[in-house]
């Protein structure tokens, strides 16, 4: 039980710290006992507050023995609650450059948004031009999903909430069918955006591509998510989007005209290299399906050759095949 004259609880401490920036701010005549009272605290965790204020954060706190009160020697625009380097700085703009080709899908208006709050809380601190310096910066992202936004914002509120969801989805090719899910997951994976979900009625985790989903509704049913799920371990051994059950070593020979290429990324978590006399790569992976991975070592042409599985190598040759029969002899 409190003692009788115990302070309340008070606000966290850089909470406080900006109520003391907000009265200092306006030019109010304050001082230790007046700011106490305000919050709540004690008057000498007001002058802890002042001195970390000054001493740490550089704020030009000082006191004027004339009024008997606390005030900035200079007026202060932002507090700053985060302090970076000008380097730091740089990649934060880097990052809002990229941002630049998000416009229109998921999430742009909310990233765009909390950039501006981050960024604007350091211009007292830094000095630095963003259009000089990134004029020669660019992204470009072929293929990005067309999700709704709206869509998008409903499963966001699912997800980080735990509830079941219910919706039409459309397959490529097919007509839509009515699903329910508890959604585990968003998860974009090659410039698409896809939701990990627990399907009620097939009784198995699936991943929905957002773009496919229509009518989608929030319930009000609550779910746990399993303790032991983790997006890491679900796509472990996917080379895209797509999970599958089987269990591949998959072995690849590039030739040394392409061997720079591969060289430069990194393509795969489980991905082995090794060096071959003729200047050529070994590329070496597992996974648990081979339908992305086939359509990517086709994209390579004659630079790459299958080594292992069987049915890997069988079915590009198949497709090779058939792909000589659409352009002629």
């Amino acid at each position: 039980m409190p003692a009788k004259n115990a302070l309340p609880s008070s606000r966290p401490p850089l909470a406080r710290m900006m109520k003391i920036h907000e009265e200092l701010q306006d030019g109010h005549l304050t001082n230790c006992s007046k700011l106490a009272a305000k919050l709540e605290v004690s008057t000498k965790t007001i002058m802890r507050d002042l001195a970390f204020m000054k001493d740490q954060l550089d704020l030009p706190v000082e006191y004027d023995p004339q009024t008997y009160s606390w005030r900035y020697a200079y007026p202060v625009k932002n507090f700053p609650t985060v302090q970076v380097s000008e380097g730091e700085l740089l990649a934060l703009l880097v990052a809002q450059k990229a941002l630049e080709q998000y416009k229109g899908t998921p999430y742009h208006d909310q990233l765009a948004h909390a950039f501006e709050k981050l960024s604007s809380s350091l211009h007292d601190n830094v000095s630095f031009s963003a259009s000089s310096s990134l004029g020669s910066v660019s992204f470009h992202h072929q293929g990005l999903s067309k999700a709704d936004l709206k869509v998008f914002d409903s499963l966001s509120r699912a997800v980080m909430q735990n509830l079941e969801i219910e919706f039409d989805y459309t397959k490529p090719g097919g007509s839509a069918e009515p699903r329910r899910v508890q959604p585990f997951h968003l998860a974009n994976r090659a410039n698409s955006w896809y939701l990990v979900a627990y399907d009620l009625d097939r009784k198995d985790l699936r991943n929905f591509a957002v773009v496919r989903m229509q009518s989608l509704r929030v319930t009000s049913r609550k779910f746990k998510k399993p303790e032991d799920f983790s997006p890491e371990k679900h796509f472990g051994r996917s080379f895209g989007a797509y999970v599958g059950t089987g269990d591949y070593k998959v072995v690849v020979r590039f030739s040394k005209e392409v061997t720079g290429l591969i060289k430069e990324r990194v393509w795969h978590e489980t991905l082995e290299t090794k060096d071959l006399p003729d200047g050529g790569l070994e590329f070496t992976l597992r996974l648990d399906s081979l339908e992305e991975i086939q359509r990517w070592i086709l994209g390579w042409g004659d630079t790459a050759k299958v080594l292992e599985p069987k049915e890997l190598r069988e079915s590009i040759r198949s497709t090779a095949e058939a792909v000589r029969k659409l352009y002629g002899s």
